[in-house]
């Protein structure tokens, strides 16, 4: 099954992007540009809250559905989450598509006082709340007993305006979060694996290595794989005529370290640089080109772009638009 493409592009409403005010105009102008999508993440830094951004961007836009990419689990009890999820849904005439993850920033949770666990504890966590969620954001009434949490006959309010309920997004690299993804999720975002300092591995960011894990996701998925639409995010586009020349500055700069992000753990080739599905390099066409490769290889055909990429995105989006 293909799927056809999507485009999501996303803010953080910090400094750097003109703040709280300016980030209203981001996403209108994700909207004007033809993304699809606009996502918030969920830091406890320099960014505005994303509940309370999604409030606002759901009275300021119209047609562009929200999202979060992703939610900390650990930050709130999924019982508070579902009631302002469905209320942001209702607001916004049905266009939520809350995102939510086990957390992974271990500072935050220090600097906030709140216990980071164990990464199967999270996980644990997480699949608890991903259940009482979908039963929440449905409207029912439920009753649950678990390990972290105990729910009893809560009724989900208000009912939200998609049915049966929102979509949810997962967002994961390792076996065991796709493994949780493809239990619960309609969307999964698939992502590097990450170091315990939460740098972005190199060796995840091939195409092979996504291709891989699009396979292990397709066996523990089964008969719901069809039926998730597959995610990623560009994190760097570089519009030039020459992309070899291009891709070997990029790996120079790996070279010195840059950017500091990223942890070089294999030896990256000019090919691995131009097929990656994180790095998108050339003119507007070559670059639509790789989109469309990508999707062939790996399924994956809901295409994001960080806040700093929107503008050089934008042009390539009429291009895709509808295939």
């Amino acid at each position: 099954m293909t799927r056809k493409f999507r485009f999501g592009a996303g803010g953080e409403g910090n400094k750097e992007e003109g703040g709280a005010r300016k980030f209203v105009q981001l996403a209108q102008t994700a909207e004007e540009y033809g993304f699809d999508a606009f996502a918030i993440p969920d830091h406890l830094g320099n960014q505005v809250g994303p509940l309370a951004a999604l409030g606002a961007l759901s009275q300021a836009t119209s047609t562009i559905r929200l999202g979060t990419s992703v939610l900390a689990n650990g930050f709130r009890h999924p019982a508070i989450l579902a009631k302002e999820a469905t209320t942001i849904d209702v607001l916004s005439k049905g266009r939520l598509e809350l995102g939510i993850g086990a957390g992974w920033m271990k500072d935050e949770f220090d600097k906030a006082g709140i216990e980071f666990e164990s990464p199967g504890t999270r996980i644990r966590r997480l699949d608890e709340a991903l259940t009482i969620l979908d039963g929440l954001l449905r409207g029912e009434t439920v009753d649950f007993e678990g390990e972290f949490y105990t729910i009893k006959g809560l009724e989900g309010s208000p009912r939200p305006r998609q049915g049966p309920r929102p979509p949810i997004a997962v967002g994961g690299g390792g076996p065991r979060m796709l493994k949780l993804a493809a239990k619960h999720a309609d969307i999964i975002s698939i992502a590097p694996m990450s170091t315990p300092e939460g740098k972005m591995r190199l060796s995840d960011m091939t195409l092979d290595a996504t291709a891989a894990k699009i396979d292990r996701l397709r066996e523990v998925a089964d008969s719901r794989f069809d039926e998730i639409e597959l995610n990623w995010t560009i994190a760097v586009i570089v519009i030039t005529d020459d992309r070899v020349a291009t891709a070997e500055m990029a790996l120079k700069a790996l070279d010195q370290g840059y950017p500091p992000n990223i942890e070089r753990d294999t030896e990256f080739t000019v090919d691995d640089v131009l097929s990656s599905p994180y790095i998108a390099i050339g003119s507007f066409e070559e670059i639509a080109d790789q989109i469309r490769h990508v999707r062939e290889r790996t399924s994956m055909s809901f295409v994001g772009v960080f806040p700093t990429q929107m503008d050089a995105f934008a042009p390539i989006i009429p291009i895709l638009k509808g295939e």
